[in-house]
């Protein structure tokens, strides 16, 4: 075993995981560039986009996984704060960001790196924007759920399509359009787009499969660190000014996307 790309990939994958965690977002967004341009500064072979988007997937899969274990423990004990997932919601956002995360997942294998740079940087001016933007929606739970099934259907198949390019899960993306266009109310958001984004990762991994070009020793210590990092970030997350980190957030995603962008032209 290669202790240095152990030890590189387990802190990768614990510091994308940790903000994932503390923040509610997908550990993608932030560990796309990281294990892009991380490993090589490190001394490592650079991974390429394609196998780097495939880390990444394989990351959010099991990150996800864990997440919804976690929730299905918490909701046996009767902590999650009222919170529930309705099925309708998952069964309409589910379905389409499955096949478009199967989708994305497959073409990525065909598509040229300087075009999954592109897709990343598109999204990561995205993620900025979203998590300038207030988070709205209503609180309450007592009137029975109704929002529009093809806002909700279309919106998943787009955001898996290019999250299963990257290799991100889309909760980034998923969460604002769920609290601000399909105004859900936030605990019934909070616990949806958990399982949502759980199914975009199945669709991912698949279609990376399918693609070829997997890393299966890096993604193991990459995973073995999310594992952990989800678990810290999530614990931590009642304890810091969580706005303070959001804020330190935007300004490495925006410096990472401009680094990225500047490699694309």
């Amino acid at each position: 075993m290669d202790l240095l790309l152990f030890f590189i990939m387990f802190i990768l994958g614990l510091i994308g995981s940790f903000f994932s965690g503390l923040l509610g977002i997908g550990g993608a967004i932030i560990n796309f560039p990281l294990l892009l341009y991380v490993p090589e500064m490190a001394g490592l072979e650079p991974f390429t986009a394609h196998q780097v988007s495939a880390i990444s997937m394989f990351q959010v899969f099991f990150a996800s996984l864990a997440g919804v274990v976690a929730f299905r423990r918490k909701a046996k004990a009767g902590k999650t704060s009222g919170a529930v997932i309705d099925s309708k919601l998952v069964l309409y956002m589910g379905s389409s960001i499955l096949v478009g995360s199967l989708i994305g997942g497959f073409i990525s294998g065909m598509l040229a790196e300087r075009m999954i740079h592109l897709v990343y940087g598109i999204l990561a001016i995205i993620a900025i924007v979203l998590m300038l933007i207030p988070s709205k929606g209503r609180l309450d739970l007592d009137q029975p759920l109704t929002f529009n099934k093809m806002i909700a259907s279309s919106t998943s198949l787009a955001v898996g399509i290019v999250s299963g390019i990257v290799g991100a899960g889309g909760a980034f993306v998923l969460i604002p359009v769920m609290l601000t266009v399909l105004k859900i109310p936030v605990r019934t958001t909070i616990a949806s787009s958990l399982a949502v984004v759980f199914i975009s990762a199945i669709g991912g991994v698949i279609g990376k499969l399918s693609a070829g070009d997997i890393p299966v020793e890096p993604i193991i210590y990459t995973v073995l660190g999310s594992l952990i990092g989800a678990s810290i970030g999530s614990r931590v997350s009642s304890m810091v000014n969580v706005r303070l980190l959001r804020y330190a957030l935007l300004l490495l995603i925006a410096i990472t996307a401009v680094k990225v962008w500047s490699s694309i032209f």
